[in-house]
């Protein structure tokens, strides 16, 4: 029998003590594997420990049973074509399975595994191997990755049963190497039987039996009727084609001694996938559940014997390859999806005949809520959706129906956007917060003047997002101002939004807080540094009740403390400053620190 499958099945039928299960649980009688051949197995009992007393062999450690094997079942294949290998071995999910995949040609010198997996099954995985989960498991812890073999090269499988609780398990070769040689993947000359290993196909199909054997005179074919073989009537030709289950025998008549061959024939049921329904959708960031769809597929159909997949193209059905995921993140607009319904024990068993529109309708993603400014004074500024979509109505709590509006007032603003189709309804808002913005009001302008260099921080009535700078300086977050010189400045302050700017005009001379006209030659007079950066300005000084006891200019910059050449009694004296703007207004000077004391 020739099959060009892209799966190669193993179909492991459940143990039971009356069957014909090919089944080894030691190396040394591990089962060979051809690339047709199906193999009925599970596991029956412990057997040897093919590991020596070992606790560990790779990723495997000691059962229950304190060795590595507790329910094992052996297999042995050689490779040959080079290429990418793969398998799964898949089982009920309530059951634990552990392998280990040796390159070896003798039991007695297996070496580490090259593949190997022991992770427990808590998450009810109903498959593991190596390879790409059949369910389409991304990252599947079950999972090992993939293997490239080359021709001569042979193989020891073991799948061990920790949970010992088992009903029997499936393998499936998968990979690259079973695309480019369908027929010589794995070497058959291992097979030593004439009717070669047990063969499976699907329902519907014909297994063609061969016997062909040199000097033969004769065949008669056989049947087991499970109460022993009973001759099939009329077969006695070299090759017989088989459509129904069961083990045959085969009776090759020579000239001295007769050649008996038995071989077990399985056919898998051929799935019928049933029609689904057309789905529309919205648009979201989270994607269509395909899986939703399992049940329509299905119908009565068991989704434990049968498996359910989704694919962009027929032809990737057909071949059972490139899944798409669920949740699937559809694009906008109608899109094809073909489903492909496989029998899980024999993926060649399928059916890719339905598939089903998709209408993704476009709901664009608004983002989140957003909070705009407008300014005090007859402000205004533009909220909704820069980029609209001519396919989508837009509608606002205010009642209007653009993407876009003008808002002047502060409020809440809740835009709306819809696309319907049918009976499905996209519908997503936006909530947009408008808040007035604070236009800033200076409050003072604290200018340290002792010291040549000042100090000046600007306090505000009310704090908000204002931005500060002095002069031409460029604007800064900061309200401090350090290491400002003598003279005219004008402080700017201006909303971070652009709703407007102030300014204040401010005057900074140095000063000493005290001064001590005692004659030592310390500090003997009052003066102000920096008067001649003003234009005209005139100093004034005076007495706690406010009586003018001196008054200068900028060619008299100082102050002996004296008024009518006699000295004034220890006490504070306050000061005014006058000056000439650019523009030639005479002004005086605000926020000036006007006091000092004078001391003996």
């Amino acid at each position: 029998m020739q099959i060009a499958p892209n799966y190669i099945t193993l179909l492991l039928l459940i143990i039971s003590v009356a069957g014909y299960a090919q089944v080894s649980s030691d190396c040394s009688t591990a089962i060979p594997i051809c690339y047709d051949t199906p193999i009925n197995g599970g596991t029956n009992g412990f057997g040897a420990d093919d590991f020596n007393g070992q606790t560990s062999s790779g990723c495997l450690e000691a059962t229950t049973t304190g060795a590595i094997e507790s329910n094992s079942a052996w297999y042995y294949f050689r490779i040959g074509a080079s290429g990418q290998l793969g398998f799964n071995i898949q089982h009920r999910p309530e059951e634990d399975w552990d392998f280990a995949l040796y390159r070896a040609t003798d039991c007695s010198n297996l070496g580490e595994p090259v593949r190997c997996n022991f992770f427990d099954n808590r998450e009810g995985a109903s498959a593991t191997g190596v390879g790409e989960d059949p369910n389409g498991i991304a990252d599947s812890v079950q999972y090992e990755d993939w293997l490239t073999v080359t021709p001569g090269e042979q193989y020891y499988l073991m799948v061990n049963n920790f949970s010992n609780n088992n009903d029997g398990f499936s393998i499936q070769f998968t990979g690259q190497i079973f695309t480019t040689n369908p027929y010589d993947a794995l070497d058959c000359d291992i097979l030593d039987n004439i009717l070669g290993g047990p063969k499976v196909a699907c329902q519907g199909e014909i297994v063609t039996l061969d016997a062909t054997t040199e000097d033969a005179t004769g065949y008669n074919w056989f049947i087991n009727t499970n109460s022993g073989y009973q001759q099939i009537t009329g077969e006695h030709d070299a090759i017989l084609e088989v459509t129904g289950d069961g083990t045959y025998r085969v009776e090759v008549l020579t000239g001295s001694e007769n050649l008996i061959s038995d071989v077990q024939v399985s056919f898998s049921a051929v799935p019928v996938a049933m029609a689904v329904q057309d789905e529309v959708v919205c648009q979201n960031e989270i994607g269509f559940s395909l899986t939703d769809k399992d049940a329509e597929v299905l119908g009565a159909q068991s989704a434990e014997a049968f498996l359910v997949s989704y694919h962009s193209t027929l032809s990737d059905a057909n071949l059972g390859i490139n899944r798409l995921e669920s949740p699937y993140l559809t694009n906008p607009g109608e899109e094809i999806i073909y489903v492909r319904l496989t029998n899980r024990l024999n993926p060649n068993c399928y059916d890719a005949s339905v598939q089903f529109e998709l209408n993704t309708l476009v709901s664009p993603d608004l983002g989140p809520d957003e909070t705009a400014l407008i300014c005090a004074n007859n402000g205004s500024v533009q909220i909704g959706v820069d980029n609209p979509d001519s396919s989508i109505n837009y509608s606002w709590s205010t009642g209007e129906v653009s993407p876009i509006i003008t808002v002047t007032t502060p409020g809440t603003y809740i835009l709306t956007t819809e696309n319907s189709f049918g009976n499905v309804n996209c519908i997503r808002t936006k909530v947009f917060t408008v808040e007035e913005s604070i236009i800033p009001e200076i409050q003072d302008i604290v200018v340290d003047d002792f010291s040549f260099k000042a100090t000046v921080t600007v306090n505000v009535v009310e704090e908000g997002d204002f931005q500060y700078r002095i002069d031409d300086e460029d604007f800064k977050e900061t309200a401090v101002f350090e290491n400002v010189l003598p003279g005219l400045h004008t402080i700017h302050i201006r909303d971070a939004f652009g709703c407007g700017v102030v300014r204040e005009e401010i005057v900074v001379m140095g000063f000493m807080p005290f001064f001590t006209p005692n004659g030592d030659g310390n500090n003997d007079v009052w003066q102000i540094y920096g008067l001649e950066e003003l234009s005209n300005p005139v100093v004034a000084i005076f007495d706690r009740y406010g009586k003018l006891l001196k008054q200068f200019g900028p060619n008299d910059t100082s102050w002996d403390g004296t008024y009518n050449n006699v000295l004034m009694p220890p006490t504070d004296f306050w000061f005014s400053l006058q000056y000439e703007n650019d523009q030639g207004e005479r002004r005086t000077a605000k926020y000036i620190q006007n006091h000092f004391a004078l001391k003996l």
